[in-house]
């Protein structure tokens, strides 16, 4: 805005009106004028431009006008970060049909907390032939450390064929650049075992229902374990392309195709068993979140 001090309208005051044509002002309707009604123009308040008090039917200072937020809480609840939320997520609800034989598999996992610590709990494992063939529980203490990163620190319980294992289990997981889920996890078990897991994940968006979903994953072991059929070093990798409709964001069908591969004493192990070191399975099933 200009300068509106009373130093700049006083010099500017003179030369604006001396520019102006008295002709014109001498030619304006003085009758009108003397018509105006002095009476009302004298009973007007010329009242501040700022202060003083509002007025009776003023505007709310939360500007809610009197509206309530609803049972949400409202919009201060929903910023908390400290206000607990829990989430299940079955990723992975299917049926599959490959080289090795037919079955079942999953893949779930759910949390309880708030944006910063939460309770992580997750399992996935595979059924074939009327028995549980492998399968996992593991329960973290997720800690948020930086935007879309968490660090997990727990235990993982083992279940399926030879003997049951326990491990500790700590990790990290989080959202990398260009929307790729990343998942590393290493543990640690009794008798110098060791292990680590790596995981990838992305959502390609045909439409906003039609999603392809890679996945991405990598096993290996620190030693043998001859009673499980696992051998030291990388033990086995896979890629899934699974091709879901959501319906709604909470329930989406799926088909798609995994490709397993086995290395080293892992594949050792497969062969005495008269299984093949590579597997392609057909797999349909669902997704559903609550």
């Amino acid at each position: 805005m200009p300068d509106m001090s009373p130093q700049s309208m006083k010099a500017t005051e003179h030369p604006g009106m001396s520019g102006m044509d008295h002709g014109l002002m001498q030619g304006m309707d003085h009758g009108s004028a003397q018509g105006m009604d002095h009476g009302s123009m004298s009973g007007m308040t010329m009242g501040p431009m700022q202060g003083g008090s509002p007025p009776p039917d003023a505007r709310n200072p939360d500007y809610s006008a009197g509206v309530g937020y609803g049972p949400a809480g409202g919009i201060h609840d929903a910023m908390d970060d400290n206000a607990p939320n829990a989430m299940l997520l079955i990723d992975q609800l299917e049926a599959f049909h490959g080289k090795d034989g037919n079955g079942q598999q999953w893949d779930i996992q759910g949390w309880y907390g708030n944006d910063y610590d939460k309770l992580w709990l997750r399992t996935e494992g595979e059924r074939s032939a009327g028995s549980l063939e492998e399968g996992d529980i593991e329960a973290f203490w997720n800690h948020t450390v930086a935007t879309f990163w968490s660090t997990q620190l727990g235990v993982r319980s083992e279940a399926g064929e030879g003997p049951n294992r326990q491990w500790a289990a700590f990790g990290i997981q989080g959202l990398a650049p260009y929307w790729f889920e990343l998942e590393a996890t290493a543990y640690i078990g009794p008798s110098g075992r060791t292990a680590a897991r790596f995981r990838a994940e992305y959502e390609l968006l045909f439409t906003q229902r039609l999603i392809l979903q890679p996945e991405f994953e990598a096993n290996a072991y620190g030693k043998d374990d001859p009673a499980r059929r696992l051998g030291s070093g990388l033990s086995d990798v896979s890629l899934g392309l699974r091709l879901r409709y959501e319906f709604n964001r909470q329930f989406a069908p799926y088909v798609g195709v995994v490709w397993a591969r086995r290395f080293g004493g892992t594949a050792d192990f497969a062969r005495e068993q008269g299984r093949g070191l590579f597997d392609r399975q057909w797999v349909a099933g669902f997704r559903i979140w609550f």
